[in-house]
């Protein structure tokens, strides 16, 4: 269940964010925001471990200031796999990865 919630999260804030801000990002509808929450998790639980390994290094150099640029390569990765998501660069995908986490953090403070 906590699994729907954030996704359901997720999918409401790349809604949010691609509604009030469409230089940053833009969804093709609530189906295309579903699946794009969909793959980010899934990209997020296969893909980002792998990456936070490889780059910890250039991470504890940076004190986790790297972990944005991950973050935005990960979101533009899931832009590039779902159709009706596009996010606009690397600078839109680092602003957008940003802006879902703190709404979806919000959103899941707010549902118990």
């Amino acid at each position: 269940m906590p699994f729907i919630v954030r996704m359901g999260a997720n999918a409401i804030a790349i809604l949010l964010i691609a509604y009030l801000l469409p230089q940053v990002m833009s969804a093709n509808g609530a189906m295309a925001a579903l699946a794009a929450a969909f793959v980010l998790a899934l990209v997020n639980a296969v893909v980002r471990p792998v990456f936070i390994l490889l780059t910890l290094p250039v991470t504890v150099v940076t004190l986790g200031v790297f972990l944005l640029v991950i973050n935005g390569l990960l979101l533009w990765l899931v832009s590039v796999i779902v159709p009706g998501f596009h996010v606009n660069g690397f600078l839109g995908a680092v602003a957008g990865s940003v802006l879902i986490s703190i709404i979806s953090w919000v959103l899941t403070r707010v549902v118990p």
